[in-house]
């Protein structure tokens, strides 16, 4: 497999442009850098810079891209704030990337809105890494959630896997559905009628052969699942804030939610949380959120070195 599959130079936009041989080989790669002795990780990317342009509010994607580049002993520039940079004066996105590919190496972006990393990977010949793309695509947080999945329960294949939540708007459930049809695992989508997942995307879990079914409660399949991934209701996606309103507190998992659930099922979540886990949960062996959260370094870690051709 090592042989054959050369990310040097690549952009990384869409789980969908990524097959399960090379999502397998990028988490085998964080496996190794995750186990590699200090030394030899921070002087794996010495001498390059990454550029993180963050057009949309983040806290765990831009910090450990920031963390992922500097550990590894590259350099960081770019905003966290849009409103800080050329953008404000109403520079467009193509003639910022245009001028930041000279600056540096690798490309890290978010963006609030659908397309905007392919565009950005189409502008230069640097790599893109998107780190988020309005509700359309998130990779990285998808491959630390398989990353963190095969961690908990020591495989991704055959598993029982529950979504909860805002599934209309939410990038990381689209993006790891679509990941998981590659394992065989049986999906279960919990969701209110007005933010079930996408037909297009049912679609294409069908196409593929992948088992899944739709409810409405949590009760209805928690005990049933190794893995249940809870998402937040995006506030900031909803067009009506009406609507927001009527869905913000329809699912809350609480502790005593978790009496029958199997030993060995983990809780997910991409995070921040507002109230959909609470605090209780937290103590619970079931709680993987935060392992899940640090695993972005070394899955960060991995991309960044592979594109860059520090690693093959």
């Amino acid at each position: 497999m090592g042989g054959k599959i050369n990310f040097r130079g690549r952009s990384i936009i869409s789980i969908n442009n990524l097959s399960k041989e090379e999502i397998i080989y990028i988490l085998e790669t964080a496996k190794k850098i995750e186990a590699m002795p200090f030394k030899k990780k921070s002087e794996l990317l010495k001498g390059k810079v990454m550029a993180s342009l963050f057009f949309e509010p983040s806290t765990r994607t831009r910090l450990s891209f920031n963390s992922a580049m500097t550990r590894l002993g590259g350099r960081v520039i770019g905003f966290s704030d849009p409103m800080t940079s050329s953008f404000a004066k109403g520079e467009t996105l193509y003639d910022t990337i245009k001028m930041v590919e000279n600056y540096v190496d690798v490309i890290a972006i978010r963006h609030p809105i659908e397309g905007a990393a392919r565009l950005a990977s189409e502008a230069t010949e640097k790599p893109v890494v998107n780190g988020g793309d309005g509700a359309n695509q998130h990779p990285t947080q998808t491959l630390l959630d398989l990353y963190t999945i095969k961690k908990a329960q020591g495989k991704i294949s055959g598993l029982k896997i529950a979504m909860c939540g805002d599934l209309k708007y939410g990038r990381t459930v689209h993006s790891l559905a679509i990941a998981l049809s590659h394992f065989n695992c049986r999906l279960y989508f919990i969701s209110p009628e007005s933010l079930k997942m996408p037909a297009y995307y049912l679609a294409e879990l069908s196409k593929r052969g992948v088992m899944f079914s739709e409810h409405e409660k949590i009760e209805e399949v928690i005990d049933e699942v190794d893995i249940f991934y809870s998402t937040r209701i995006q506030k900031e996606r909803f067009p009506d804030h009406a609507e927001y309103e009527k869905v913000k507190d329809v699912y809350i998992l609480t502790k005593e939610m978790l009496n029958k659930v199997k030993k060995n099922m983990r809780i997910m979540h991409p995070l921040p949380r507002v109230n959909e886990i609470t605090l209780s949960v937290d103590s619970t062996p079931h709680a993987y959120y935060f392992q899940q959260s640090a695993n972005g370094i070394p899955v960060r870690q991995a991309v960044l070195s592979l594109v860059l051709g520090a690693l093959k």
